[in-house]
């Protein structure tokens, strides 16, 4: 009975020991290193290549594969306050934008302005870019859901982008309608009272062509394209 009880006793502690080496060799196991963040930076420089139009502050949007206007649809919200009054603060913050930038100031004619917009974990991403053309009622110049996914490091590519005319208010040019130096008047208003489908701006008409109440002029007129813009992967 004594030799029973002691072989009992050796099984005990020989189980203690393998539980003891188990849990030691599960201890030394090194932990999963999760993949290391990768960012996606691309350098988006926008030239005004206009006469006499200044361009509104840049806004600049990354996000999945989906347009953020479509010529013969209505305007978003967001697009008409741009449209209308150069502000691209809702076109940026737009839902299913994973990131965004904004330009610092208006963009003259014949200059321009580079800015930087950086996604994480992204790689195919699509971008899209908007200005107002500001001596318009709600002229814009942009590109929507153009796709970046294969730009390699210091890759570019460049494109001129035409005028479109958001739909959102007539094409008056009175005064107290348009919010650039031409005018200095309202900017965005709710009220829409033009097509309300975005379209190919046809130009603005002017006081000198014969529209007798409009405040612009034949240094105001463009022609297609307004912008040229070149989009560079940095990181």
């Amino acid at each position: 009975m004594v030799i029973q009880q002691r072989f009992g006793l050796s099984l005990v502690a020989l189980s203690c020991l393998a539980l003891t080496a188990c849990d030691h060799n599960d201890d030394n196991e090194p932990a999963p290193v999760p993949p290391a963040d990768v960012s996606y930076s691309y350098e988006v420089t926008v030239q005004n290549i206009t006469q006499g139009q200044p361009l509104s502050p840049v806004g600049v949007a990354l996000h999945g594969d989906a347009v953020m206007w479509e010529v013969g649809m209505p305007a978003s919200a967001a697009l008409e306050v741009l449209a209308e009054g150069g502000d691209n603060s809702d076109f940026t913050a737009s839902e299913g934008v994973m990131a965004s930038a904004s330009g610092a100031g208006p963009i003259a004619p014949g200059s321009s302005e580079t800015i930087t917009v950086t996604v994480i974990n992204e790689p195919d991403t699509f971008i899209s870019v908007a200005t107002m053309l500001v001596n318009t009622n709600d002229a814009f110049a942009g590109v929507t859901g153009h796709a970046l996914g294969e730009l390699e490091v210091n890759q570019s590519m460049t494109m001129v982008l035409p005028v479109l005319d958001a739909g959102t208010e007539a094409n008056s040019e009175v005064a107290g309608t348009i919010p650039g130096p031409a005018d200095g008047g309202e900017g965005y208003n709710a009220e829409r009272d033009d097509a309300d489908l975005v379209s190919f701006h046809p130009g603005v008409v002017s006081a000198q062509d014969g529209l007798k109440m409009s405040v612009l002029t034949a240094a105001h007129r463009f022609d297609n394209p307004a912008v040229k813009l070149t989009i560079t992967r940095v990181e």
